[in-house]
């Protein structure tokens, strides 16, 4: 097994799928073949977020049953972690997170490329450090570290990768961030006695039918409104407006829970963190009984 970087943009001339499957033409079969099983970290270039984002699992690949000279590296949906900050390709120091990149030209325009353990380790290490909450104080040092000794660096990936109590903990920070605080429903900014905000982070596709800890996976919502979200009684469109199960939740505490606009309130200027409309479709369709 190995690891890699691949490129992946907003905006693909290739038949990619957020989360799901990374489409890739045959140049790049025998890398992606020795990647499975093991994670890979996404890289966007100046047309997205101009750095490394996230990274997932590799479950397996196949052909593209419509071109033959293009495959695709099928992801393992709840693996996907974003990263905290957006990783840039340079050091502080001017050295490449990629050892092996050319620092002008070369292969640095490849879309998908090997990566050492030690590199992946630095760009999992960057790219994991806690950033401040909403109003709380930092931690000293980064909340993971992952070994760049190649005799521990199996252990500790697993561990940093895989721990349930560190994701969540990483996944409601970033959402938090991503709605400045506020619920996006009730467009209510509430805080503690210690300044924090009171805001919690729900997933659209939930974490035990395999949703991803990702931003995009996750709306900002006040506790009342997230117990809602989570049994259906409010589901979201691919507009963003609001569709409430009005047979079950009476018209006083809809106006007293949701925004007048009965939309999604969301940063109009950022849009990357937006729902993405493959999980507010899961959210829609399933049975909540």
């Amino acid at each position: 097994m190995s690891h890699a970087v691949l490129i992946q943009n907003p905006a693909s001339i290739y038949d990619d799928a957020h989360g799901l499957h990374y489409h890739f033409p045959r140049m790049y079969l025998g890398i992606l073949e020795e990647c499975v099983g093991d994670w890979v970290v996404f890289y966007e270039s100046r047309k997205g977020a101009y750095g490394y984002t996230h990274v997932q699992k590799v479950l397996a690949i196949r052909p593209d049953p419509m071109d033959r000279d293009h495959f695709y590296a099928d992801l393992d949906p709840k693996s996907a972690l974003d990263f905290e900050k957006v990783v840039p390709r340079t050091r502080l120091d001017g050295t490449r997170f990629e050892s092996r990149l050319a620092l002008k030209g070369g292969n640095n325009t490849l879309a998908v490329r090997r990566v050492s353990p030690a590199d992946f380790a630095a760009i999992i290490n960057a790219g994991l450090q806690e950033v401040p909450d909403i109003d709380a104080h930092p931690r000293d040092g980064p909340l993971w570290q992952v070994a760049e000794d190649a005799a521990t660096f199996e252990h500790d990936r697993r561990h940093v990768l895989t721990s349930r109590p560190a994701r969540d903990a990483a996944f409601a920070r970033m959402v938090r961030r991503a709605y400045g605080g506020r619920c996006a429903i009730s467009a209510l900014r509430l805080r503690n006695g210690g300044g924090r905000a009171e805001v919690q982070a729900c997933h659209i596709r939930s974490v035990k039918d395999g949703g991803p800890d990702v931003v995009r996976n996750g709306i900002a919502l006040s506790g009342t409104l997230h117990w809602m979200f989570d049994r259906g009684l409010i589901r979201v469109a691919d507009d963003h407006s609001l569709l409430i199960s009005h047979n079950k939740v009476d018209l006083p505490t809809v106006e007293r829970l949701v925004n007048p606009e009965h939309r999604l309130l969301l940063d109009e200027v950022d849009r990357r963190h937006w729902p993405h409309p493959d999980y507010l479709r899961w959210h829609r369709e399933k049975d909540y009984g």
